[in-house]
């Protein structure tokens, strides 16, 4: 698909829109981060058999807040501050979310696949705010944007890559009678 990429025949009142477009991305980036914090805290809250995911929930958590700052400091760069009804949303959004799973005898199965859905949809996310960046001229963003798609991806590309491990555990401790859902 042959898609224009060059706004330079726009009006005034075009990049204006545009500009509105590349800053409600980042708040709704900021309330994904937000998301994300909640669904991270209350898995590691829960996760108590499977320390190699504890660790990298932690490690992700970590950068998660650091993620976070960026948005902050992008916003605020741009005068803007971040959308409280947004992060109070998907906060609520992210603690069901990560409730959802704990009545289920497989939670820890459960989590690793709606995780790896989860950084999927945050790559997405970050893939489309640095194409607004770069279309709306904010490139003093764009390293900072690229940090947080590479740590997603690596991220996602863990749980991915570890997928089958986590599977093979639970299915061991459920054979030995052990708990295995957390």
């Amino acid at each position: 698909m042959a898609v224009s990429t060059s706004f330079a025949d726009i009006g005034a009142s075009g990049k204006e829109t545009l500009q509105t477009l590349f800053i409600t991305g980042v708040k709704n980036a900021h309330a994904l981060e937000k998301e994300a914090r909640q669904i991270l805290s209350r898995q590691i809250e829960r996760v108590t058999n499977y320390p190699e995911v504890e660790q990298k929930l932690r490690m992700h958590l970590a950068e998660t807040n650091a993620q976070e700052e960026r948005i902050d400091e992008i916003l605020h760069a741009l005068g803007e501050d971040r959308s409280l009804l947004k992060d109070w949303a998907t906060q609520i959004m992210g603690n069901m979310a990560a409730v959802a799973h704990v009545p289920m005898a497989d939670e820890i199965l459960k989590n690793t696949f709606a995780n790896h859905a989860f950084e999927a949809f945050e790559i997405a996310a970050y893939k489309s705010l640095i194409t607004m960046a770069e279309a709306t001229g904010n490139t003093q963003f764009l390293a900072a944007l690229r940090q947080t798609l590479q740590e997603e991806e690596r991220m996602r590309q863990w749980i991915e890559d570890n997928v089958e491990k986590v599977t093979r555990m639970y299915m061991e401790r459920e054979a030995r009678g052990e708990k295995a859902d957390r």
